[in-house]
């Protein structure tokens, strides 16, 4: 081979390693003993550190960083999926859960709160997925069929004052949202469609603006994400093993890779990214899978955002219902 040639045949390997992206190098480590069915919805939070959900076992769980040995402590437990939680500002120890058929208000030795359960009445059987507030303070959640059935799910808003209005329809497995820091773009994941839309958000009213592609994956599925510091958005790829970190632009920048083969949720604790993972659907789970693990990634991250009212008797266990679906 003469040393054109030869130059030529690195510069072309050099660009498929930069359209591939990197692996990060980051060694993943286990975060206590427990292996989850379903484990998603992680957040970082200023009260309860990090925070999961189990979703098909109904459970809300905290982990401890600092004794990664310890099982994981429960916080609540419901007799329906437990989707996602956000806290609730002002309002020490409640959440606003995406749970059952709709949304809820957990509080502290309280029966859940329903603010509306719009996915009760559906034609087939339908439970809440995953779900995040906004830095502007509202919540999202997506919706889904529990057989994944094509376009049967939506996603839906939680404003100020309790209202949940559904914002979009016609998704299959709704993953995310996530949000930049200044809640101007959110990330969106349609799972079984193996895409991710970004779509420009109106920060006063919460309206969303014409969606665009914002990232494809053929090997897989994306599933939860986050976006970090520096505006890069990290998606956990179930049935890859790995978590993949793309740039603002949609490029692939690094990727984690994991023992567990179902990776469903992410979120960063500073530098330290934390994902959990699933054993549902596997006939043979490995020792890791259903696992949550953590990686140090030398990018930092910002704690979740809270859900704030406007109306504080939406507290309360007396307080009106109120749908705009």
């Amino acid at each position: 081979m003469t040393y054109p040639e030869a130059e030529a045949e690195a510069e072309a390997e050099a660009e498929a390693e930069a359209e591939a992206g990197a692996e990060t190098g980051a060694e993943a480590a286990v975060l206590g003993p427990d292996r989850l069915e379903l484990g998603e919805g992680v957040r970082w939070t200023d009260d309860h550190g990090i925070v999961l959900v189990d979703i098909l076992a109904g459970r809300l769980l905290t982990a401890t960083p600092d004794r990664p040995a310890e099982p994981f402590r429960q916080l609540a437990h419901l007799p329906f999926p437990l989707g996602a939680v956000a806290p609730v500002a002002d309002a020490p120890g409640t959440w606003i859960a995406a749970a059952g058929t709709g949304i809820c208000l957990l509080a502290p030795d309280t029966p859940p709160h329903w603010l509306a359960q719009p996915e009760a009445d559906a034609a087939r059987p339908m439970r809440m997925n995953d779900g995040t507030a906004d830095p502007s303070g509202r919540f999202w959640a997506g919706s889904m069929a529990y057989e994944a059935d094509d376009g049967a799910g939506s996603l839906y808003r939680v404003d100020h004052d309790g209202t949940v209005v559904r914002v979009l329809d016609g998704i299959t497995v709704p993953n995310g949202p996530a949000f930049t820091a200044d809640g101007r773009t959110m990330y969106l994941a349609d799972s079984a469609r193996g895409v991710v839309r970004r779509y420009p958000v109106d920060p006063a009213t919460g309206d969303l603006g014409a969606p665009e592609v914002y990232v494809t994956v053929d090997d897989g599925s994306p599933d939860g994400m986050v976006v970090d510091a520096e505006g890069a958005v990290w998606i956990a790829v179930w049935g890859t093993g790995t978590v993949r970190r793309y740039l603002r632009d949609g490029r692939l920048d690094r990727t984690l890779r994991l023992p567990a083969r179902q990776p469903a949720g992410v979120c960063l604790r500073e530098d330290l990214l934390y994902v959990t993972s699933a054993r549902v659907g596997l006939a043979a789970p490995g020792p890791y899978d259903g696992a949550v693990f953590t990686a140090r990634v030398g990018v930092p991250g910002r704690p979740a955002d809270t859900y704030r009212s406007h109306a504080p008797d939406l507290r309360g266990p007396d307080s009106p219902r109120k749908e705009a679906v």
